[in-house]
């Protein structure tokens, strides 16, 4: 079975829609899929989680998938949305030096792609 592990970083709406689809759509093709919020992406997870949000069934698919592997500490930190990720009971990751660790990943047998 092929791994992916789609790490984001870009806080653009734009940009983490394609992170969205390309994590459903590679999951639809029986791939492993983990999707990893970083960088200025962590601030999305607020405005996303609400239903009138139009990604908002996207991203709750991906949830609901279990696509959703974690959010950066750090990251979710400094953009204010530390709270935000342990309300929606997201996994926070901070292997390195409080941010996820593309190298046990790696181990694991995943690509990355980043977005």
């Amino acid at each position: 079975m092929k791994r992916y592990a789609l790490f984001a970083f870009n806080g653009e709406e734009m940009c983490f829609i394609h992170v969205l689809l390309n994590a459903l759509d590679l999951d639809s093709r029986g791939c492993l899929v983990k999707v990893v919020i970083e960088g200025s992406a962590a601030k999305l997870i607020i405005p996303l989680a609400k239903a009138d949000h139009p990604l908002h069934e996207l991203y709750a698919s991906c949830i609901d998938k279990g696509l959703i592997a974690c959010v950066c500490r750090a990251c979710a930190n400094k953009m204010g949305s530390l709270e935000e990720a342990q309300v929606q009971r997201l996994k926070l990751c901070h292997d390195m030096s409080g941010h996820p660790s593309m190298g046990s990943y790696i181990e694991e047998g995943y690509e990355i792609i980043t977005f």
